[in-house]
């Protein structure tokens, strides 16, 4: 059971570091760089000036080194804090970030104290701990095929948004950074040091039909599907959407912070990121080495209504 617990903080994992969008009052650590050239405010036309110049080098680059802590609220299922620290790459998708935390664990001892997770051709891939991997005819890594997960839901819906948009799990910088043009009420806070460079600290706020207009990826859902999605975040208590980003003078996004309120508390996430074109090249784990998470459960499920026909015979 460990093993599926930790395949579902995993699929958490993805969710949050490839589509993370949220709502906070603040969060940023910067250090105001008062009495600095370019600490004035900047007017709304050299904000989206600036946005949309690191949206251009950010989207360029197609990839960076990132550290990032993600931490859910206790009231929701696989709470705690996550650290990952690795490489994320937006065309194409790729990721390739060794994790940690409290998230991974959850009161497993047999867990390992850190998973490597990689993310290559839609399908998300999970190094096990030396215990489960004896269990598993040495196999240590487990595949966690997304179109398949969507496909499993039996949501309709989820399917679509995943195997017709799966852009839409890629909540990179750049696209971070296009969401945030889509916002009416961009603020400029000032200039602040970030890990010791100068940048300049940007915050925007969207309402829920905001971020699903702004983010195209949401274009394949139908009238129906969208309401439905709409209806089921509004119950999930969400009512809206903010992102800070730190922007340095070379026009990247060194820094983001977002997050998401709900009735258990606040989900965070921020991300540091650097070296913006590092090398992502990325490949999945060895075949023999992998296990299908979905394969196995389908072939258990076959087992299971083999052994309930046996009996009702």
């Amino acid at each position: 059971m460990s093993t599926w617990k930790r395949a579902g903080v995993s699929l958490t994992a993805v969710a949050v570091v490839m589509g993370a969008a949220g709502c906070q009052d603040g969060g940023g650590d910067g250090k105001k760089a008062a009495g600095s050239p370019q600490s004035a405010a900047q007017s709304q036309g050299e904000i989206a000036e600036a946005i949309q110049a690191a949206y251009k080098k950010t989207s360029d680059a197609k990839s960076a080194k990132v550290r990032m802590t993600v931490t859910m609220p206790a009231g929701l299922e696989g709470g705690g804090t996550m650290e990952m620290s690795g490489v994320q790459g937006w065309d194409p998708v790729v990721m390739d970030v060794t994790a940690k935390g409290s998230m991974l664990a959850e009161g497993d001892p047999d867990a390992p104290s850190q998973v490597r997770m990689v993310m290559v051709d839609d399908a998300m891939y999970m190094e096990l701990g030396a215990k489960q991997a004896a269990e598993l005819d040495g196999k240590r890594w487990m595949k966690l095929d997304l179109t398949a997960a969507a496909e499993a839901s039996g949501d309709k819906t989820l399917q679509k948004q995943m195997t017709g948009s799966l852009e839409n799990m890629n909540q990179d910088p750049a696209r971070q950074l296009a969401l945030l043009l889509g916002s009416p009420k961009i603020k400029h806070l000032g200039a602040e040091k970030v890990d010791g460079v100068e940048a300049q600290h940007y915050k925007g706020t969207l309402t829920l039909e905001e971020m699903l207009d702004a983010n195209k990826s949401f274009d394949v859902l139908s009238a129906e599907e969208r309401k439905e999605l709409v209806d089921g975040v509004e119950k999930a208590g969400i009512k809206g959407y903010d992102t800070e980003v730190w922007v340095n003078e070379d026009q990247y996004p060194v820094k983001m912070v977002v997050g998401i309120k709900m009735p258990q508390g606040t989900m965070n996430m921020t991300a540091s990121y650097s070296d913006y074109g590092a090398a992502a090249t990325v490949q999945a784990p060895p075949a023999k080495d992998t296990f299908d998470l979905f394969e196995m459960l389908k072939q258990l499920e076959g087992a299971g209504a083999e052994g309930a026909a046996g009996l009702g015979g």
